[in-house]
């Protein structure tokens, strides 16, 4: 026999169905809130979907990381006929080979340091075990300093995420190949065209929206302010039942204080069209410019608290150390790494694969 209309199944804390007898109130409450377990799971599985894809990626990985591979090919020939008594001159050569491919100062001289004194107390005897340990050294930093490289897409809908960066870094890029990731797992997608001051950005995003199937708001005044457009874009995200919301912004040269504190502006709409938004703030950095972007991602992080980043560029030229030191210096997991033009290009980011792949 079904239950009365005001008897509503739930779940007990074991997992069986049973029903409660709820008023009119009360049952909106018990929908409201099995709605929001609906779309939190919806969110869960949709950033896990993601991230798993970097597993099935591993070959454009490869491809992508191939500078920084050659660079430290001479770890393998360096480690091939190690002896006790060449220690200190196969570690200086080491290290040099961390420096050229960006790794930073600080920390190819920490693992160095951590090789040294495992040598010397006798727990790494061999080439092969060198390189075992510089390999988990750097993959503990990743996974301890990154935190957890799965987007965080809270737990209802629409989702909002907000793009940031310098000029020329492939964000807008990004955002489209975002999207299509977005799509190929399902999820109804818009875009904001919040970039309102280069003239071909709203072209650009609109090229994307097309060759994903995703909707996008633009400024059809052509003088709608950013913070406006992203407004108006999230509030039909709400209105509309869109899953996610991608929200591009102009690029800006981080010693711009005026443009920055735009940023702030834009950041503070979003949570106001929809309190707890934005669920993240990606800063999109250019891999071709190594270490030189660790200023870009301190002043961004200081003015919008940026929560992952997209190095984008890493097609087999960019010295892939710059992953580390990013992590390492700001305590920011990389969540996504550009290793081509390709719609399939923004690969997830796996600390355990990206290790993998600027080994030889």
């Amino acid at each position: 026999m079904a239950a009365p209309s005001h008897v509503l199944p739930f779940l007990s804390p074991t997992g069986t169905a049973s029903c409660v007898r709820a008023s009119p109130g009360r049952r909106a409450g018990l929908l409201r809130c099995a709605a929001a377990a609906g779309q939190a799971g919806f969110f869960t599985r949709l950033g896990r979907l993601i991230k798993e894809k970097a597993k099935s990626d591993v070959e454009k990985l490869f491809s992508g990381f191939s500078k920084t591979r050659e660079n430290l090919s001479v770890v393998d020939e360096l480690l091939t006929y190690w002896n006790l008594a060449d220690t200190d001159r196969v570690l200086d050569e080491l290290e040099e080979a961390l420096l050229v491919s960006d790794f930073g100062p600080k920390i190819s001289f920490r693992i160095v340091d951590t090789l040294r004194e495992e040598i010397r107390d006798g727990k790494l005897k061999s080439g092969a075990e060198i390189k075992a340990t510089l390999k988990r050294c750097i993959l503990e930093l990743l996974t301890s300093k990154g935190g957890n490289s799965e987007l965080n897409l809270g737990f209802r809908k629409p989702s909002v995420i907000m793009i940031v960066g310098v000029n020329g870094g492939g964000k807008t890029t990004s955002l489209g190949k975002l999207a299509h990731r977005f799509k190929n797992e399902g999820a109804k997608v818009l875009m904001a065209a919040g970039d309102t001051f280069r003239a071909a950005a709203r072209d650009q995003l609109e090229v994307w929206a097309e060759r994903t199937g995703s909707e996008i708001v633009i400024d059809n005044d052509k003088k709608a302010q950013p913070p406006a457009v992203l407004s108006q874009a999230v509030k039909r995200g709400k209105r509309e039942g869109f899953d996610v919301v991608l929200c591009d912004t102009s690029g800006r040269l981080h010693t711009n204080y005026g443009l920055m504190e735009e940023l702030v502006s834009c950041k503070k709409v979003i949570a106001k069209a929809l309190p707890g938004a934005p669920n993240e703030i990606l800063l999109v950095l250019d891999g071709t410019t190594g270490l030189n972007m660790l200023q870009q991602a301190r002043e961004f992080n200081d003015v919008v608290g940026v929560t992952g980043f997209i190095l984008t560029k890493l097609d087999g030229t960019a010295r892939g150390g710059c992953v580390v030191s990013v992590v390492d210096e700001l305590g920011i997991p990389v969540k996504f790494i550009g290793v081509g033009e390709g719609m399939e290009d923004l690969q997830p980011f796996d600390a355990e694969a990206f290790v993998e792949a600027i080994f030889p």
